[in-house]
């Protein structure tokens, strides 16, 4: 096999220069390109567009540029042509969006084959602008013009050379139309972090003593990672008699106002709110010895890591039924479904589950089962392959 194979990634995460030199990034960004640059046999360089704008993942951090394993040029994806593309690189890593959605005729014109990764479906992005907008008018606009966009996305699919399709939503929509198309499950979680039956038996040793449920979330606080209703199940909890204690992990526009109703309405003894803490040393051990499920009220089916990197502790997810998270259940048998934007109807789900706690012992080895079939080299020994031979036979 040739060793000289150039990939060239554009980012959709944007990067933003401060005024040290130093740039804004996420640590999950420079992990998972660090990855491929080390299975990738030959140069990586990714492109990314510049912005003004504050970060607002969770896991942001300060890098230099100069310092980091591999390459980026800050372009406007707009100016890429055939010139820029042509004899320079050997294979394009693209994701479907409105930025990118030209790239594959791009590539087309300049004979290198193009990829395109896929996250979001039509029903998820108007789902997120029913979440994120207000004004009925606004929606309207915004819901009509993914619906124009997804024609473009459609076409720019047929035209790619393959697509890596994240989570069971796009790849049950889009992999008729592409020639080359992969399913994969995002993921941080190596095999040597995973849990083993032994951290099982250990951890769910509480369920058999009748103590509190131990519940968790992790993400971004935000409406559209359901972050408000977590307040509104803790409070049912409460009134249908269930002992509990939930752990909140992350930050965002909703922090402050979560912890005003938690004081207010009487929850402190029975939630705490944990900041951010390093995922790799603290939070993911901490899930993996302490957690029985974790809560999941994400109003719409993005294909969140954090499904893959909880099972990988052992512990199973009861939350709405976003398509994302459908998927995962069908695919995993592990885990429960409950109608969407009904936290009232989550709580009775772990009422119900308190009171079969068998149920949640067995469907923990179900999740850690399927989270040792997409670990992070799994996962990205299969989408470097699919990469490999799409650009081999160009």
């Amino acid at each position: 096999m040739s060793k000289d194979l150039n990939l060239t990634i554009l980012q959709t995460l944007p990067i933003k220069k401060l005024k040290d030199g130093n740039v804004l990034l996420t640590r999950k960004f420079e992990e998972a390109t660090s990855k491929f640059g080390s299975l990738w046999p030959g140069s990586l360089t990714v492109l990314m567009e510049e912005t003004n704008r504050e970060n607002d993942n969770i896991d942001k951090k300060v890098f230099k540029l100069k310092e980091l394993p591999f390459k980026i040029e800050i372009v406007s994806f707009d100016e890429i042509n055939p010139t820029k593309l042509r004899n320079k690189t050997s294979l394009v890593l693209a994701t479907l969006g409105f930025r990118q959605n030209h790239i594959s005729q791009v590539c087309q014109k300049a004979g290198v084959p193009c990829i395109y990764i896929s996250e979001y479906t039509l029903k998820t992005r108007k789902q997120i602008i029913e979440v994120e907008e207000e004004q009925p008018l606004r929606r309207l606009w915004r819901s009509r013009w993914e619906e124009s966009q997804e024609r473009k996305q459609r076409n720019a699919i047929a035209l790619a050379a393959g697509l890596q399709c994240n989570g069971m939503p796009t790849y049950e929509v889009y992999r008729k139309i592409n020639r080359n198309p992969l399913l994969f499950f995002d993921t941080r979680i190596t095999k040597e972090m995973l849990a083993t039956p032994k951290d099982i038996e250990k951890r769910t040793q509480t369920l058999t003593e009748n103590k509190p449920l131990r519940l968790v979330f992790s993400g971004r606080l935000n409406r559209m990672k359901g972050a408000d209703h977590l307040i509104d199940v803790a409070q049912e909890l409460k009134q249908l008699r269930v002992p509990f204690h939930l752990s909140i992990s992350g930050a965002g526009e909703l922090e402050e106002a979560m912890r005003q109703r938690i004081k207010a309405e009487g929850l402190s003894d029975c939630i705490e709110m944990m900041k951010v803490p390093d995922f790799n040393t603290i939070f993911f051990p901490f899930v993996k010895a302490n957690i029985d499920l974790f809560i999941c009220c994400h109003r719409q089916g993005d294909p969140s890591c954090t499904y893959v990197e909880t099972m990988s502790c052992g512990v199973p997810i009861v939350g709405y039924a976003n398509e994302a998270f459908e998927g995962i259940v069908e695919k995993s048998k592990s885990g429960w479904l409950v109608e969407m934007n009904q936290p009232k109807l989550l709580a009775k789900k772990v009422a119900e589950l308190n009171n079969k706690r068998d149920e949640i012992k067995a469907m923990s080895y179900k999740a850690l089962d399927f989270a040792q079939q997409h670990t992070f080299e799994k996962t990205y020994d299969a989408r470097i392959s699919h990469m490999k031979q799409i650009a081999l036979i160009k």
